[in-house]
């Protein structure tokens, strides 16, 4: 407990001083030990919940390759979504209390049945979702210099800020989520592009993944949770006082423009 303890005190420190941290993965141990970086990132979202904060959903990080490579592991990770973590499309974000920011384009699915179960088909993802909107998660590092192993980034809630969801929701049948391709636009140039199948073969994958991990950890996705699914493509930097647009083929765009920079 003294080490978890201590790990969420300084990720709470370094967004409080605005000042990056060096590497947690030496102190959670044993060293490399998921399941303590999970034990930190559950205790900061219960002294979230606790200061009032509520979770509206879940998102799913690494399940890129081009991602995994940038970052040097293997497998996915998951992370907590905040009410107050939300943007509205087309809205101005001030990224002052973000460390580090960069974007990523995602299919978000919004749940309209639970998924309790410990083992997931895609069947039943698909019969939980009501239906799925274009999404740009916007992610930040308390890790100074992005330098991360898995460890740091779930300890780290997943390195999630903020998401901006679009506005028309899709039906599932309505769109081939393995082929649809995506393109990330800064001021109008493609600074990322990929496709459905770079997320774990399949966006449904990634959320069946997520359903059967949370529910052996007790908490289940819900009925009306948003789950971001994971990147189409590359994470970009962001660039101060910069737009930025999603297209995703059959689920439209969704836009962010943000109004500062953090260090």
């Amino acid at each position: 407990m003294e080490i978890v303890e201590e790990a969420v005190r300084l990720l709470r420190e370094a967004q409080e001083t605005r000042t990056p941290i060096a590497p947690l993965r030496e102190r959670l141990l044993p060293v490399g030990d998921v399941a303590t970086a999970y034990a930190v990132q559950r205790a900061m979202t219960a002294e979230a919940v606790a200061a009032g904060r509520r979770i509206v959903g879940a998102k799913i990080g690494l399940t890129n390759p081009a991602v995994q490579r940038q970052l040097g592991v293997d497998q996915p990770d998951f992370g907590v979504l905040f009410a107050d973590m939300a943007s509205f499309d087309g809205a101005e974000v001030d990224v002052t209390r973000i460390l580090q920011p960069k974007v990523e384009a995602e299919v978000a699915f919004v749940l309209g049945r639970d998924l309790p179960y410990e083992q997931v088909t895609v069947a039943d993802v698909s019969r939980a979702t009501d239906h799925l909107l274009p999404a740009i998660e916007i992610v930040g590092s308390r890790i100074a210099n992005w330098d991360i192993s898995i460890v740091d980034t779930v300890a780290d809630n997943a390195s999630s800020a903020m998401f901006v969801l679009g506005n028309r929701p899709v039906a599932l049948g309505d769109v081939d989520l393995r082929l649809c391709g995506m393109v990330l636009e800064h001021e109008g140039e493609p600074v990322s592009v990929g496709a459905g199948a770079a997320c774990l073969g399949h966006p449904l994958h990634a959320v069946a993944w997520l359903a059967q991990t949370m529910a052996q950890a007790g908490t289940p996705l819900r009925a009306g949770d948003v789950v971001l699914s994971g990147a189409l493509g590359p994470m970009v930097p962001v660039t101060p006082g910069a737009a930025y647009e999603a297209r995703i083929s059959g689920l439209g765009s969704v836009r962010t423009r943000f109004s500062g920079l953090a260090g």
